[in-house]
This record gives C-alpha cells, sequence and structure tokens, in this order.
C-alpha cells in the first residue's frame, strides 16, 4: 500500500491550511491546485481527491468537474463535501451538476446539508446545521442508494452508512462546532483513510472516529483560560500524536444491519 498517499483538494478558502495540516498529521500528504489548467492532471497522480464547495466560484466548479472526472478514469477515491448546499440556488445546482457528472464514493455533510442533497426540505443556516439528527439514517441510506456512494453525516452523533450497514458514532466534543472547518478537516481524514483501504465504509468510519477522538482529546487538555484557539491548535496535535491506545478510549461505534 501506498506510504505516505497525496490528497488532492479542491477546497474552499476558509479553512485550507488546517485540511493540509491535518493530512500531515494523519501521515498523508496534501495537495491544493484548483486552476483549471493543471487540477484534473494533478488528481491523476494523487491517491485521493476532495471536492468541498465551501468557497464557490464558477472557476473552481470548472476544476472539480475536470479533476472528479481524471479521479474516476484513475480509480481514485472522490470524497465530496456539499457545504451549505440548501442555502443559495446556485449551490444546489452546482452539486447537482457535480453528482450528475462525478462518482463520488463518499459524501459527507451535516444533516441540513444532506437533507437538501436528498431533495428534502432543510433549514441549514449558511453551512451550519438547522435540523435534527432523528432521521440521519434514512435520509443518509436514501442518499446511499441513489447515488451508490458512502454517505457520512457527522453531528451529535455520527451516522455512516452504504444504503445497506448503518454504522452510529457517539463520540466527539461540542466545541468541534465553535471551530471552523473541523467538517473540512474531516474529509481530508476520510480521504486519507480511504486512499489505502480497500472498504470505503470502513475508511469514512476511521476518518470521522479520529476527528471526534481528536475533539475528545484537545478538549480535555485545555486549561481554565484557554478556548475555541487554543482547542484548534490542540486538534492537529491530538491527530499527529493519535495512536491505537488513544483510539480505544474513544466514543463507542455501533453497526446496525439494515435488511430490506
Amino acid at each position: 500500500k501506498v506510504k505516505k498517499p497525496l490528497i488532492h483538494h479542491i477546497t474552499n478558502v476558509v479553512t485550507i491550511n488546517d485540511c493540509a495540516n491535518v493530512t500531515l498529521a494523519l501521515g498523508a500528504s496534501p495537495v491544493m491546485a484548483d486552476e483549471g489548467k493543471e487540477a484534473a492532471e494533478m488528481t491523476a497522480i494523487a491517491n485521493a481527491l476532495v471536492i468541498n464547495m465551501g468557497t464557490l466560484s464558477e472557476r473552481t466548479v470548472a476544476s472539480m468537474l475536470s479533476s472528479g472526472k481524471a479521479a474516476n478514469t484513475n480509480g481514485i477515491p472522490v470524497i465530496f463535501d456539499p457545504v451549505g448546499v440548501g442555502a443559495t440556488h446556485f449551490r444546489l445546482q452546482m452539486a447537482k451538476q457535480l453528482l450528475n457528472a462525478i462518482r463520488f464514493t463518499v459524501i459527507r455533510g451535516n444533516i441540513s446539508e444532506i437533507k437538501a442533497l436528498a431533495g428534502l426540505e432543510a433549514h441549514g443556516k449558511g453551512v451550519d446545521a438547522g435540523d435534527t439528527m432523528e432521521d440521519a439514517a434514512t435520509v443518509a441510506m436514501t442518499l446511499a442508494k441513489q447515488y451508490d456512494c458512502i454517505v457520512g453525516v457527522t453531528g451529535k452523533q455520527d451516522i455512516i452508512t452504504d444504503g445497506d450497514q448503518i454504522v452510529e458514532i457517539n463520540g466527539g466534543h461540542p466545541m468541534l462546532a465553535q471551530v471552523t472547518g473541523t467538517g473540512c478537516m474531516t474529509n481530508s481524514l476520510i480521504a486519507s483513510c480511504c486512499a489505502v483501504a480497500s472498504d470505503s465504509l470502513t475508511a469514512t468510519v476511521a476518518g470521522i472516529f479520529v476527528m471526534g477522538r481528536a475533539g475528545e482529546m484537545s478538549y480535555q487538555s485545555l486549561q481554565a483560560h484557554e478556548g475555541t484557539g487554543t482547542f484548534r491548535v490542540r486538534l492537529i496535535d491530538a491527530v499527529s500524536l493519535m495512536d491505537l491506545e488513544a483510539l480505544q478510549k474513544g466514543g463507542t461505534i455501533h453497526v446496525h444491519e439494515t435488511h430490506h
């Protein structure tokens, strides 16, 4: 297997540095080439691709389309984060264009984003989820079947499904929602895992679980006078120091088989 997989990101400008650092912390190598003239060529030599619509522009959508197709041609896993997809018509339109043109390995978002993609009414406020997790499993399964991919819904509980199995993770820390980019960083972790694993469902669970565990470890390390800024830095520390022992002290993973 690849020792230090190259993870190509076409992602948003808000969190790009944290994504690069968390990729390195896990032992993979990040690259962020979103110029249309080189994006597809860069993807072709990578081991995984992250497409994130956080700061969306028509220029980057063109790069996303060409890179996604290059990834599909080369059998490279593609992770899609439909950031704020229900917030504007433009976002929903672009997301649908991407979904129609690219075979995604994993779609990861909050419940509002996943609902919007599934064509249900969602109540997201910009990039924050405004919906409850109650029907997350049903919505995620519908979407996973529709696009033949893994769907990961991250929130208080995380739900990951391939359309048949449902995996539920309980863990993480509420402060993860107080720092921008924790979702984007999770995409990088998922992509790094997908690059070296044969099973995308396991890889997605692993990436999401590592982020939740890092959130717990980061919070536990804070002193009384330290807040979200320190927490953000400690997250990357936690990922870089993560080992089996640290993981085993983490949250719980439940697997539900569904038989239709």
